[in-house]
């Protein structure tokens, strides 16, 4: 099993970059599970449903959040999507979620953000 974990995307120019060469490493490293951090992938800060369909559609699997999943209104249109968590030391109550687990190739992951730094 390949995971490959993709640290911060800031802004679009790294949006753009990982459109342009994450479909290619997958395929050439035998990508099982793509997790990326995707809090500041719109201007800097927080992410739009635009920039996650892009990731997704670039073969992004879990995008995880941070200290500013808040930073766009967009937000509320996926917040509970199951492929994008908040993190999971927010109150229960708190929109989306904290964690996620997922099964690949007959093996299930847990992909989880702490929100701590």
């Amino acid at each position: 099993m390949n995971i490959l974990v993709l640290g911060d995307i800031v802004g679009e120019s790294a949006v753009k970059r990982v459109k342009e060469i994450l479909p290619k490493a997958i395929k050439e490293n035998d990508i099982n599970f793509v997790i990326a951090n995707g809090e500041n992938s719109a201007d800097g800060m927080g992410i739009t449903s635009k920039i996650f369909k892009d990731l997704m559609c670039a073969g992004v699997n879990v995008v995880t959040m941070g200290n500013h999943t808040w930073g766009k209104k967009d937000i509320f249109n996926i917040i509970e999507n199951k492929n994008l968590l908040r993190p999971a030391n927010y109150p229960k109550d708190v929109l989306g979620n904290g964690y996620g687990i997922y099964a690949v190739s007959y093996t299930h992951l847990r992909a989880h953000e702490t929100g701590a730094y």
